[in-house]
């Protein structure tokens, strides 16, 4: 096969090409690209003396006497530096300055600056200002491109206002915001401030908080894990088991603001209030205090009350409750309000009412609007009542207007008792008299041998005064005036088995669970105790004779 002349040229010269591009190696990967150099760091006249050579295998230049350096907008001086002449960096010592942006100054004993990262590090009695604080420190490290100054070694930082001190610290020059940790403490001139991780803006005095947090003031103290503190305004916003303690109270909840100068606080969420003097406690979703006034308010979910004593422990709820301070030596101990919808739940007394208030200094409780109270199987109703108690128990009841005793026997009757005025006098969590005066009346069921019904006693008196034992009657002495009548089963009709006005109110009983709502936990039953098992080799002992029960006392009537 015969090619034309000139193709054959062509593909002769191209031959020498194609053999060359087959025998060529493989490129090489790419070197990798060296780090950006920084501006050049420029040694600026004026030096006193300038020695160069080679130190440990290291090319350098003495600067000697009234050394600075520049690089941009960043001033170095000291008294003499060792400059490298094969990478942008410098050592300096002795009345070391780094001044940035005219704004910055740092001073230390020996500095280290490398022109390339833009990075400093002071060593030795450290100084650092900008025109709103001055932190001291043993070793600083700055950053000039991050605008970030950190130390690690303990540091010491003064404003106008405040003082604070920290092992490890961050500022950022250009947001003008401290990051600390550990051992935090700052100082202004109303509180000193305990955290373990804090952040301080030195522009809005805004101290956050995010960690547990103790403030200590003249006024008081807070304590919070999570928040912030003005240390301008004296607002503080608090989270996370935050508290307010005065020397009286103890007020806490999941989240809390206090204004320090109105001395006004608000909690919200698992709110709770502790008075340190009485052992008292009031729980709820919102609380509000005003230190000036020493008044506190706990509302919103039936805040409840526990006031603990040695005898046993009352827990009181309404919608609202407010708590007043005492005002020494008169009232030491401060007053209670409860309104609306309360509830009294206690082991031996249970009621309720529209509106109470609780005297902590006398222990006295006054009931109003509508009240009712429950002890065992009596039911006592007036227009208003007291409760006197008297080391941790009830001593008296007092019942004002349309007062009415109302009690179940054994066969579940109805005794009752009503007047203008009544006073039940309490033994041991039970009543064991009860003196009415105006307009007595009083309707009982005699019994025989509490199984059956052997008539009803009624009667009228001016005064009149019972007498009880083991919650029983035992005897009525009728003082002013009196009549009576017993009327024998026969002859007993239905308008005679209620005095009038009677009204039994078992339903509005306030139960434990009903009482202390969500906010305390029920108490703990008592485990009871294994019965020890019998040995096989002892026998059982005979069982005693039971003994037949006297039969119940008629009431003795007194004239």
């Amino acid at each position: 096969m015969s090619f034309p002349k000139p193709l054959f040229l062509f593909l002769l010269l191209l031959l020498p090409t194609l053999t060359w591009a087959q025998q060529r190696p493989a490129a090489r990967p790419a070197t990798p690209a060296t780090p950006p150099q920084g501006q050049r760091i420029e040694l600026l006249p004026g030096a006193g003396r300038l020695v160069g050579g080679t130190f440990n295998g290291v090319e350098i230049r003495k600067v000697l006497g009234n050394v600075s350096f520049r690089q941009g907008t960043t001033l170095l001086y000291c008294d003499s530096a060792y400059q490298y002449v094969d990478r942008n960096a410098l050592e300096a010592f002795s009345n070391v300055r780094i001044i940035q942006n005219d704004t910055i100054t740092i001073t230390g004993d020996r500095g280290t600056y490398d022109g390339d990262t833009r990075k400093a590090r002071m060593t030795g009695n450290v100084t650092m200002r900008d025109p709103r604080m001055t932190l001291t420190t043993q070793l600083l490290d700055y950053d000039l491109n991050q605008n970030l100054a950190y130390y690690s070694t303990g540091g010491h930082l003064q404003d106008p206002e405040n003082t604070l001190d920290s092992q490890f610290g961050y500022y950022n020059t250009q947001s003008k915001v401290f990051s600390f940790k550990r051992n935090v403490k700052l100082v202004t001139k109303e509180n000193n401030i305990d955290t373990d991780t804090l952040q301080y803006n030195t522009v809005s005095k805004i101290a956050y908080f995010f960690g547990p947090t103790r403030i200590r003031g003249k006024q008081g103290n807070l304590y919070a894990e999570n928040g912030t503190y003005n240390t301008i305004t004296k607002v503080s916003n608090f989270a996370r088991n935050a508290k307010i303690e005065t020397p009286n109270y103890l007020l806490g909840g999941d989240k809390l603001f206090y204004d320090e100068a109105r001395q006004y606080g608000v909690a919200t969420g698992h709110v709770s209030m502790t008075s340190k003097k009485d052992n008292i406690e009031i729980r709820g979703d919102v609380g509000r205090y005003w230190r000036a006034q020493g008044r506190a308010k706990v509302y919103g979910s039936r805040p409840v009350m526990r006031n603990i004593s040695d005898r046993d422990t009352l827990y009181l709820t309404a919608d609202t409750l407010v708590s007043l301070e005492g005002r020494p030596p008169q009232n030491k101990a401060g007053v209670i309000y409860a309104y609306r919808k309360v509830g009294i739940f206690r082991a031996d007394l249970q009621g309720r009412c529209d509106s109470l208030t609780y005297d902590r200094q006398d222990s006295i409780i006054y009931l109003s609007h509508d009240p009712v109270l429950w002890n065992q199987k009596n039911q006592l109703t007036a227009d208003s009542m007291q409760i006197q108690q008297r080391r941790g128990k009830i001593d008296q009841m007092r019942l004002y207007g349309h007062a009415f005793s109302i009690g179940q026997d054994t066969l579940l009757n109805f005794n009752q008792v009503k007047g203008r005025y009544m006073v039940a006098y309490f033994g041991e969590k039970a009543i064991k008299k009860i003196d009415v005066l105006g307009n007595a009346e009083s309707l009982y069921y005699a019994l025989e041998g509490d199984t059956a019904v052997s008539g009803v006693n009624k009667s009228l008196s001016a005064t009149m005064a019972l007498r009880f034992a083991d919650s029983k009657l035992q005897t009525i002495s009728f003082l002013t005036n009196p009549e009576a009548s017993f009327i024998p089963p026969n002859e007993l009709q239905p308008e005679d088995a209620k005095l009038k006005d009677f009204r039994w109110r078992p339903t509005e009983r306030p139960t434990r669970r009903q009482t202390l709502g969500k906010h305390f936990a029920l108490p703990a039953k008592p485990k009871k105790k294994a019965t020890p098992k019998k040995s096989k080799t002892t026998r059982p002992a005979a069982p005693a004779k039971k003994k037949a029960a006297p039969s119940a006392r008629k009431p003795v009537v007194k004239k």
